[in-house]
């Protein structure tokens, strides 16, 4: 049975240090297993960017979208310090957060 959804904003990077996606969703499963299976076309699959290295959950989808366009904004900079303030050797968080999940 499916959990009820949950917002929730993500990064992604291509390894440690790489490339950053910022996204936002309301299952942070399905997404983040979409993203490493390349079903989603674009950036992410282009440049293969598929380790969750960091996730919150605001309490609606107006907040998440909200906050995922505010960390668009930010420097990269501010963008990694918040990565290893919850991640800093750069694990991949999906099976940590999504367990052996399958759709």
């Amino acid at each position: 049975m499916r959990e009820e959804k949950v917002p929730a904003v993500y990064i992604l990077a291509s390894k440690r240090h790489g490339t950053l996606y910022v996204g936002v969703t309301s299952d942070l499963c399905s997404r983040i297993a979409a993203h490493k299976q390349g079903s989603i076309p674009g950036f992410t699959r282009k440049y293969k960017v598929k380790m969750l290295v960091w996730y919150e959950f605001p309490g609606s989808m107006e907040e998440a979208i909200r906050r995922e366009k505010q960390l668009k904004e930010w420097q990269r900079g501010w963008k990694v310090e918040l990565i290893e303030n919850l991640n800093p050797i750069w694990r991949d968080l999906f099976e940590e957060m999504c367990g052996a999940w399958v759709e």
